[in-house]
């Protein structure tokens, strides 16, 4: 039995119901993960991420990379080959696939590049300014603001 009960979480933290959300359809998924093709998540600065995907076979005009609802989807479809060839052995693999990443609030993809048989997907977390740490001044009872910083001409 996978079912968890997330009432404590939600006892103790306000907007984390999209979190528990999604672990409950992660935990929930009864489906294998497909193993190809092969990738890597990496940091690359505090702030910036780059998926690597191997996508050796695949021109850059077979693939295709797209943001839909908060989810990354890179998808590949190799073009029939017209010519009659014999492989001996055929070890690269070149069938179609879909893989999907699910991205975090404010991420976005920066760009994507196709090199050396590798798929560079870069993605940047860009947090509002809303978002951002804030300092609250806190009113006085009698209405009077506290200083700051004062000058100093106004120190005693």
């Amino acid at each position: 039995m996978r079912n968890l009960d997330f009432a404590p979480l939600y006892r103790a933290t306000v907007g984390f119901d999209r979190i528990a959300d999604m672990m409950d359809r992660v935990l929930s998924s009864d489906v294998a993960q497909p193993t190809y093709p092969p990738y890597n998540i990496e940091k690359t600065a505090d702030n910036a991420y780059r998926i690597s995907i191997a996508v050796a076979g695949f021109a850059p005009d077979e693939l295709s990379v797209e943001v839909k609802d908060g989810t990354l989807h890179v998808s590949a479809r190799k073009a029939t080959d017209e010519t009659d060839r014999a492989y001996l052995h055929r070890g690269i693999a070149t069938r179609a696939f879909e893989r999907r990443f699910a991205l975090a609030d404010h991420v976005r993809v920066a760009g994507a590049a196709h090199e050396h048989g590798m798929l560079h997907i870069d993605l940047v977390r860009e947090v509002p300014e809303a978002m951002k740490p804030r300092r609250i001044e806190i009113a006085r009872a009698n209405g009077a603001t506290p200083v700051i910083e004062a000058k100093p001409e106004q120190v005693n």
